[in-house]
């Protein structure tokens, strides 16, 4: 639309549109709005951060354009509110991830841990099982996991809810139990964002609308047990060499399944780890995991599968998180690894 005027002032075409003569000035300012709207397109479709940088500059330059040239152009004013108010929206949500980047450069900050070359002889304590695990995935003569970062994209749901699709990134640091997740949804609809923080001996989950109107925000102790199992169950299908540590203890059962007890800040929880006979580990199925909508523990399991090699390592790409409830099995989240990159440093 802005084109228009270039081609209009510079009488490239009569722009039959635009009854009013229009100076070279003017021509290369519609020029100019017209290259600021292509750049915020492409930044949005290729999802940069500040695409509402050129878009809002964009709105203002198009605005005075419009004021100026109100009779042919006055409708415009409506295109430039929408994409004023969607710019609004990106900046709100661009200041509440910046508590995430925060909170990741905090976790960098008290990194201290130097990952060793972790060996044979480091697993042999280990029960059967868990080494063969630990051999299949591909931790031997490799850098144990001090942190790690995983994008994945997948479908959420709550009970007598529709699937809402979402997209999240993450970063995890072992040495001081930290897991950070930041999530990008679409709920019926409306953008909502959601931060998961495990950090400091303490957990948050915050939900909001439009990145602006809490819908959840909850801070309690069992909310710091659910996401203690949570990072238990990330360590096992995405840092199985942090299984060496000595805050795990375990207990045999068979061949193919082993019970885990992971203490971090004098909380146990513990979950049984179920394996197929090629040393994959197929599910991790906990009873110490709170519902949070129903505040009680149910069994909370996470089958996967579809191994593939990322980074290196020997990872499931696709998993589920499942409620067990009296009535049945309720599956709540399907998940796909898109990308998981280990011991990164601060940005």
């Amino acid at each position: 639309m802005h084109l228009m005027g270039y081609v209009k002032a510079f009488s490239i075409s009569e722009a039959l549109q635009i009854s009013q003569s229009i100076p070279k000035n003017l021509g290369m300012l519609f020029f100019f709005t017209s290259f600021l709207f292509l750049i915020a397109a492409i930044l949005f479709f290729t999802k940069f951060n500040l695409w509402f940088v050129f878009a809002i500059v964009g709105v203002i330059t198009s605005q005075i354009l419009i004021i100026h040239y109100w009779q042919d152009a006055k409708f415009g004013t409506i295109i430039n509110s929408i994409i004023f108010i969607a710019s609004l929206l990106a900046i709100i949500s661009w200041n509440y991830k910046i508590s995430y980047e925060d909170d990741i450069d905090s976790a960098f900050a008290k990194l201290q841990q130097t990952p060793t070359i972790i060996t044979q002889k480091d697993v042999e304590t280990l029960p059967q099982v868990v080494q063969k695990y630990l051999n299949y995935v591909g931790v031997i003569d490799k850098e144990e996991v001090v942190n790690l970062s995983i994008k994945i994209q997948g479908e959420m749901r709550a009970k007598e809810q529709n699937w809402f699709p979402f997209t999240s990134e993450q970063f995890n640091f072992i040495e001081q139990p930290t897991r950070l997740f930041f999530m990008n949804a679409n709920v019926k609809g409306l953008p909502t964002t959601g931060y998961h923080r495990y950090q400091d001996n303490k957990a948050l989950m915050h939900i909001k609308l439009l990145s602006l109107i809490t819908v959840v925000r909850n801070t309690s102790p069992e909310l710091y047990v659910s996401e203690t199992v949570t990072f238990f169950n990330d360590l096992c299908l995405f840092a199985p060499s942090a299984l060496i540590a000595k805050n795990i203890t375990w207990e045999e059962i068979d061949d193919v399944s082993v019970k885990a007890f992971f203490t971090s800040n004098g909380i146990t929880i513990s979950a049984t780890l179920y394996f197929n006979e090629k040393g994959e580990l197929i599910n991790f199925v906990s009873e110490d995991r709170y519902d949070i909508n129903e505040m009680k523990k149910l069994r909370f399991s996470t089958p996967v599968s579809g191994y593939k090699e990322f980074d290196g390592y020997m990872l499931p790409s696709y998993g589920e998180a499942i409620w067990h409830y009296p009535e049945g099995e309720f599956v709540y989240g399907k998940f796909h690894l898109l990308d998981i990159k280990y011991n990164s440093k601060p940005q």
